[in-house]
């Protein structure tokens, strides 16, 4: 059986295909600046390598149809008929209340994302778009929604309720809801299974550090606290988002500037974060770089970035009592060490130790990496993250009729034999190069 997967930004497309009975992904790939011209593909299919098409794609139902005009080519795709494809999984920022697991979608499910578009403005619509678009391509296959908030979905209330009128709550649904909860799901799993250790009796500290950031307090193996709020604006400091800030900002600024509240807000979610710090830079690279040249914006972003880190582990660390692990994913949780020991450095006094050596080692993303002194008492680990993997786990088990919310079910990836095929094919190749990365390699208790 093959699944596909599908995650439609607003002007992107990223797509998987997984084979399901030998557990490898077939192809996948992203199609870029959909809707804004000069968009094209970047496509990989196992055993024939990577290929680049450029396509203009007016919408998302041009990019979906050139993903499977893509999947289905003779000399870069990866399956013979359409008819191989067996299910369609599609990620949902937001879920609102409505949902605490994965859904088949119906077209109730789909008026539900309509009307939660105003909690997740910039991302529900091209969700929705794009699970459209397949529906009307594939409209003989199931199509399922994976919500981002779903995980988050264990908070209890004084951990979701604003200091706000209550009516806002129930009138508006204005809480927190947190996001980034497919991947925090996949890591907490993984962390427990390294830690040799029950999910449901592991505590934990997540940090999902890429363009979007939030960090999550997990205890006992489910969600009881995560940075970003109503929507994804609020907690840490991003790529271009402000996270964390004053709400009388917002007016100030109109008076100051003669500014729109939309135009206010538009620059806080998209010239803010540490390219509104630097003036110039998102890649956390580009900011190393340029703060290594002398930069001292770059390097005031970097130090504010680490500071707000800090302040999220030490507040979820009171609110845990016992913290088993801190966990890095995304790309620059991943591969960012420089970074990393800007946040960890001086917290011994928590139980965090950092082998500051085993950092500078710890880059990759094929590979669950420890790099703890052998005394900390809270493990400090690296951990890919794999959304597409927990996507077309979840859709499989709609389809069988035997998924439940995670905390009733099972992940192929909680096995301690688990092997993502792919990755471990990588890593081997990458030791020749790296044979020091073999040192950091999280062993399975």
């Amino acid at each position: 059986m093959d699944i596909l997967t599908l995650n439609c930004g607003s002007s992107s497309l990223k797509y998987q295909l997984y084979r399901w009975d030998s557990k490898e992904v077939l192809a996948k790939g992203l199609v870029e600046r959909v809707t804004l011209g000069g968009s094209f593909i970047k496509h990989y299919a196992k055993g024939k390598g990577n290929t680049t098409i450029e396509h203009d794609c007016p919408n998302h139902k041009v990019a979906i149809k050139l993903v499977m005009e893509t999947l289905l080519d003779p000399e870069v795709g990866a399956i013979k008929s359409e008819d191989e494809i067996k299910a369609v999984g599609h990620r949902v920022v937001h879920g609102g209340e409505k949902f605490a697991k994965s859904v088949i979608i119906t077209d109730e499910a789909l008026n539900t994302f309509k009307e939660l578009a105003d909690l997740a403005p910039l991302h529900n619509p091209p969700n929705i778009m794009g699970i459209e678009a397949a529906r009307e391509i594939m409209p003989d296959v199931p199509h399922c929604a994976v919500m981002d908030t779903a995980w988050h979905q264990t908070m209890p209330k004084h951990a979701f309720i604003y200091g706000l009128p209550y009516e806002w709550y129930e009138k508006h649904g204005v809480r927190r809801y947190g996001f980034h909860g497919t991947s925090f799901l996949y890591v907490a799993k993984r962390a427990a299974v390294l830690l040799g250790q029950d999910p449901f009796k592991t505590n934990l500290i997540c940090l999902h550090i890429g363009n979007g950031a939030s960090a999550n307090a997990i205890r006992n193996g489910i969600s009881v606290d995560t940075s970003m709020g109503l929507t994804p604006l609020e907690g840490l400091v991003m790529g271009t988002r402000a996270g964390d800030h004053d709400g009388a900002i917002i007016n100030f600024m109109m008076e100051k500037e003669n500014l729109t509240a939309k135009e206010v807000e538009n620059m806080l979610n998209k010239n803010s974060g540490v390219l509104g710090i630097t003036g110039q830079y998102t890649d956390r690279r580009d900011i190393e770089i340029a703060a290594e040249k002398g930069d001292e914006r770059s390097q005031l972003a970097i130090d504010i970035e680490a500071y707000r880190l800090r302040k999220y582990i030490g507040a979820y660390s009171a609110v845990l009592n016992r913290v088993d692990a801190i966990v890095f994913t995304a790309g620059v949780g991943e591969r960012g060490p420089i970074l990393r020991e800007a946040v960890l450095t001086g917290m011994e006094e928590l139980g965090i130790k950092l082998d500051n050596r085993k950092n500078h080692i710890s880059m990759t993303r094929d590979g669950e990496t420890l790099f703890s002194t052998e005394d900390s008492r809270v493990k400090i680990f690296a951990i890919p993250t794999d959304e597409e993997l927990v996507m077309t786990e979840d859709t499989y088990a709609l389809l069988q009729g035997n998924y439940d919310i995670h905390t009733n079910f099972t992940y192929s990836f909680q096995s301690r034999d688990y092997v993502n095929l792919e990755r471990a094919a990588n890593l081997e190749e990458k030791y020749k190069e790296k044979p020091q990365l073999r040192e950091v390699i999280a062993p399975i208790p």
